[in-house]
């Protein structure tokens, strides 16, 4: 018999529809002593009002758990007599993190921060996990170099990609994709097409969803590797053998002043410096001597992202509107991305979108105000997808670069000449990825592939 509810101890987990869930399915759910009574959320539009499914939350939640906004944070905890609150999602300043504490405390329950040992699960096979110091740092680009390497050896991989859980929960409890059709099948956001779709393009599976134990178990089924491609800084949810953190020479500085970034950075086997073709010198040797100081046993790459423009189109003088991925101009914080150099070096007009910008759009613009020449690819329903071609469509602009991992060009209908600008990993210095990583986890390579 379940323990009685007056019992158990009264926890709120804050969270952004991922690290909350994850905490929740391998820290609470079982838990007799403790009782999850809401989640709030944060980040990510019109994900609060939902409920986290009775199917996922298991025997001692048949009633499901509320997932609340986190403007009601200070309500709950006095409604519901919240005793603990576990902080449960990323990409957040260490300051940000303590005035959430602050609100926490203020309102007497204690503040908790549940790390890799209670929340990252072991695999059978080996794990290779490439995470990073910020949103934008570069993981994707990265986690493709990785994918190419461990094909080149000869490797049955698996790639599990971070929670993006947007829609129907109990539905996506375990994602496995292998083609582009399975992508419309489970009606996947732009969001999630952009991490999932240059994998597939390549031959991979990805899997993704909620329950990343389940996931594990079938991932490891199939795989002799498994490739984990992390979102926004956040930690591994599975004990990696090879871990790859991507930092960002254009946010020097941020490595150390971003939760869980930093403990990415200590906790390295192998420290990617990226865009070191776009950063200034003195800023790739600062990074470099911060890594060296926080973790000297990690092995460094130095990359460019080089940047190439389908089609050779021609942009010098022209109205250009610049797409760029949404999550790491908003809270990623970057004021431009890819495509915004490529268009300037294409001599082009930037259009600023804001003036056309509508419903959801708009909104986005008035919460992340740092952004101007550009337009964030939001698309996390259809409304807002269709919102973002409203924007688009109305524009003055002459062409739109779509600089997202993804060709927007099949998900919103565009009225305006669109191209895309593409960007890969390119190593610049030695040793390698391929070298470092086969230091870190020899069997990789040195072991025959099963067949």
């Amino acid at each position: 018999m379940s323990p009685s509810s007056a019992s158990r101890r009264r926890v709120l987990i804050m969270g952004a529809a991922g690290r909350d869930f994850h905490n929740f399915n391998v820290a609470y759910r079982d838990d007799e002593g403790a009782e999850v009574v809401a989640f709030t959320a944060a980040q990510i539009p019109g994900i609060e009002g939902r409920l986290y499914p009775s199917e996922l939350a298991g025997p001692l939640y048949p009633d499901g758990i509320r997932i609340h906004s986190e403007d009601d944070l200070e309500a709950l905890i006095a409604s519901q007599k919240v005793e603990e609150v576990v902080f449960s999602y990323s990409d957040v300043s260490h300051e940000a993190v303590m005035h959430q504490a602050s609100r926490v405390l203020a309102g007497g329950p204690d503040f908790t921060l549940l790390g890799p040992g209670s929340t990252a699960l072991r695999a059978r096979v080996p794990v290779v996990a490439v995470c990073a110091v910020r949103t934008g740092s570069g993981k994707s680009q990265t986690t493709r170099a990785v994918a190419r390497i461990l094909r080149g050896w000869g490797r049955r991989m698996a790639i599990v990609r971070h929670p993006m859980p947007y829609g129907d929960l109990a539905l996506q409890a375990v994602q496995r994709f292998e083609s582009f059709d399975d992508l419309a099948a489970a009606d996947c956001t732009i969001e999630e097409r952009e991490e999932y779709e240059p994998h597939l393009a390549t031959g991979s599976v990805v899997y993704a969803g909620i329950d990343y134990g389940a996931i594990l178990e079938r991932a490891q089924q199939e795989a002799e590797v498994i490739l984990w491609d992390g979102g926004n800084n956040d930690l591994p949810f599975y004990v990696p053998d090879a871990h790859i953190t991507v930092a960002d020479p254009l946010r020097v500085g941020h490595e150390t002043r971003y939760h869980p970034g930093e403990a990415n950075l200590r906790s390295a086997h192998i420290v990617v410096i990226n865009k070191v073709d776009s950063a200034a010198p003195a800023a790739v040797e600062e990074l470099e001597r911060t890594i060296h100081a926080l973790n000297p046993n990690a092995g460094i790459v130095k990359a460019h992202s080089p940047i190439t423009i389908e089609d050779g189109v021609e942009l010098e003088g022209k109205r250009v509107l610049v797409v760029e991925d949404g999550p790491t101009l908003t809270h990623g914080g970057m004021g431009y991305g890819a495509g915004v150099v490529a268009a300037r070096r294409a001599g082009a007009q930037l259009v600023d979108p804001r003036q056309w910008a509508v419903g959801s759009i708009k909104e986005v613009y008035e919460r992340y105000p740092h952004m101007e020449q550009l337009l964030p690819a939001m698309g996390y329903s259809e409304v807002q997808r269709e919102e973002l071609a409203a924007t688009i469509n109305s524009s003055d602009a002459e062409v739109v670069l779509i600089a997202t991992p993804i060709d927007l060009r099949k998900v919103i209908d565009l009225e305006v000449p669109a191209y895309r600008a593409g960007y890969e990993l390119e190593e610049v210095s030695e040793p390698g990825l391929a070298e470092l990583l086969e230091r870190a986890l020899p069997v990789l390579k040195s072991s025959p592939p099963n067949t």
